[in-house]
């Protein structure tokens, strides 16, 4: 269970895991690692057989929570490259204006640095904030856009409360799960990914780690390396290195 999660939000893992099982997906788990992408699903399923399809499923209990990471990169990246020019040339607007600004560094003024920090100009604060906004998102806050352009599943959803979400502000090529009471409702279906096999099997092995550790934690066993075995630095209850360690 992830720390500060709250009810509302483990009802809809909770339910989506239980619409993967009962919708061929026998082979599911919560808060899964997705193999290549950085990210963790809240739930991820796979289906049996010879060649078996693979689900991620991402649970937004609010409208903020659902913006934050539907913004798609490649909107994001262009105004961020337009942004960033008309900075370059409010910069030098305001250098010309403005020249008691300069470092002093350089004994040629064309070579100079200038110190923009303390200009009280409220279009280039706006300018600047929103830049930093926009770089936030390009750095993580694209998790829908960049999971389905690595094809990390072959479906993908989305998985709301009722009335959170409007058609627009469905990231591209993502199915959508309703909460209608005790039950998810299908309103929008996803596009199949055709995932590639080894980003299939390694999801499997990512949804098996996290059933171990599930069972682990529920048996009360912490893994230790047995006497005498090199030590790797810390890791959790699979032997997986804990990250950052």
């Amino acid at each position: 269970m992830a720390s500060g999660e709250t009810e509302r939000h483990r009802r809809l893992k909770a339910l989506a895991l239980e619409w993967a099982q009962t919708h061929g997906f026998p082979i599911a788990g919560l808060e899964v690692r997705v193999p290549h992408s950085g990210y963790r699903a809240d739930v991820a399923a796979c289906g049996r057989g010879k060649a078996p399809l693979t689900a991620l499923f991402e649970c937004k209990q609010s409208r903020a929570d659902l913006l934050r990471d539907a913004h798609r990169l490649e909107e994001t990246r262009a105004r961020l490259v337009e942004l960033t020019e008309r900075r370059v040339r409010l910069e030098a607007l305001l250098s010309v204006h403005r020249p008691d600004l300069r470092r002093g560094e350089s004994l040629f003024p064309e070579y100079d640095a200038w110190d923009f920090s303390s200009v009280e100009h409220r279009p280039y604060r706006d300018l600047l904030a929103e830049l930093v906004t926009l770089q936030a998102r390009v750095r993580g806050g694209t998790k829908f856009s960049r999971m389905f352009r690595y094809r990390s599943a072959d479906l993908l959803y989305l998985v709301v409360e009722d009335d959170l979400h409007a058609p627009a502000e469905v990231p591209a090529g993502w199915g959508v799960l309703v909460r209608d009471d005790d039950a998810l409702q299908l309103a929008k279906p996803p596009v199949t990914l055709d995932s590639p096999p080894e980003q299939r099997r390694a999801l499997l092995e990512s949804i098996a780690i996290s059933g171990t550790r599930a069972t682990n934690r529920l048996a009360g066993v912490a893994l230790r390396p047995p006497p005498g075995a090199p030590s790797f630095g810390p890791r959790d209850a699979v032997g997986v290195p804990v990250a950052g360690a």
